[in-house]
């Protein structure tokens, strides 16, 4: 299905499996049917991109952007119902209670915002020292959010007391089980899977990439996790392996969302455009090659500066000829001064950064990171371990982004 103008950030499928709303950084969201694999509405009102998104049983939807507003619809209407402000950064997940009354929002201001789905109000759960990228109910009510700090938290509700447990590495998104087992995703590629009491019981090398987005199928048996790198893997979560890695067109996957039926995988891309897999079999359904952009590093093949950036792609481009993408083009990167590139809107954090793009200060940022060096930066969390791959990294910038 193509209709985004850029990355698909979120999907969320109906109960039915009749219904499809995705998410992207195009600003808008879309409401699909998936018994024609049409668009029923465009919804468009969020100023940035579209993060997250939610479809309740009783025709309403609900999305979340960048923008750090939430804007619940009712399908067929052109403006929200309701809109939710409180959030000040970006919002980048959604979870409903199990009971239909609460929503959860994980936002990059390091809070976690709890709103009732009758009346609007809101509490905030305070704790997070970074970024919070991820939450998710459990069956019995409680809430998981995980983030950039390396740390998840089960909240007990209504006293909103949290268990904290610390992770090896900083934490992308967060699912849980039917039957109350935690799953998160993490920077370093690998899947953590966590007892009802928080305890670590296994995990699994999803992906040499950052995991970027997960999935569980209805009865909890698949794990679906999307990474940067542009492959899907597949996991068996009781086993504790990997069944298979999905291969699309070689682009980042930013979402991934399980029809009812337990097996059929929709991802959305970096190219805009929604695709569907036999996740138990790893075969793709349709025409997933049909109508592939080229690919933007095919001239530097063999180059391992390249091969680093690949990652980057979905977010930036190297030329000013080339249409823009969710972040800043690259182009005259070196000498150019943080956050003052004209006609992008970067976040007021940035603006005030006394930093100039070098070889040496774009090197530091991929050795620490992007959330410790340059806070309140909009871009996901990423970091290259290897001093050979960040000067490989930073060579090819200087030769391709000076032209």
């Amino acid at each position: 299905m193509a209709g985004h103008g850029g990355p698909v950030r979120a999907l969320a499928v109906s109960p039915d499996g009749d219904e499809l709303l995705s998410g992207s950084f195009d600003t808008s969201a879309i409401h699909w049917s998936l018994r024609t694999d049409s668009a029923e509405q465009v919804l468009r009102y969020h100023a940035d991109g579209v993060n997250a998104v939610v479809l309740l049983t009783d025709r309403r939807m609900i999305t979340a952007g960048a923008d750090a507003r939430i804007a619940i619809w009712t399908a067929g209407r052109p403006q929200p119902d309701r809109v939710l402000e409180g959030h000040a950064a970006p919002i980048v997940a959604l979870a409903v209670s199990p009971d239909r009354s609460l929503l959860a929002s994980a936002s990059w201001d390091r809070t976690v915002r709890l709103w009732s789905l009758s009346d609007g109000t809101s509490r905030v759960l305070e704790g997070h020292s970074q970024n919070v990228n991820g939450v998710a109910f459990t069956p019995d009510g409680r809430l998981v959010s995980v983030g950039y700090d390396l740390a998840l938290r089960i909240w007990h509700l209504p006293d909103g007391q949290p268990e904290t447990v610390t992770l090896p590495a900083p934490l992308n998104a967060v699912a849980v089980a039917p039957d109350g087992e935690i799953v998160t995703a993490a920077v370093d590629g690998r899947l953590r899977m966590l007892s009802r009491e928080g305890k670590v019981s296994g995990e699994v090398a999803a992906s040499p990439t950052p995991v970027v987005a997960l999935a569980m199928s209805a009865d909890g048996t698949l794990i679906a996790a999307a990474g940067i790198g542009g492959t899907v893997a597949v996991i068996d979560r009781k086993a504790r392996s990997l069944l298979r890695t999905l291969v699309g067109p070689g682009l980042p996957v930013w979402s991934v969302a399980f029809l009812p039926d337990r097996e059929t995988l929709l991802t959305g891309g970096a190219d805009g455009k929604i695709r569907r897999w036999n996740a138990r079999t790893g075969d793709p359904i349709g025409s997933i090659l049909a109508g592939l952009p080229p690919d933007p590093l095919a001239a530097y093949a063999g180059d391992h500066g390249a091969d680093v950036f690949r990652a980057c792609v979905a977010c930036h481009t190297l030329s000013e000829k080339e249409v823009q993408r969710a972040g800043p083009t690259l182009a005259g990167l070196y000498g150019r001064r943080i956050a003052s590139l004209p006609g992008y809107r970067f976040s007021d954090a940035l603006k005030s950064m006394d930093i100039v793009w070098t070889p040496e200060t774009v090197a530091k940022l991929f050795e620490i990171g992007p959330n410790a060096y340059t806070p309140g930066t909009r871009m996901p969390e990423q970091r290259i371990g290897s001093a050979e791959d960040r000067r490989a990294l930073t060579d090819f910038l200087g030769r391709v982004t000076s032209r």
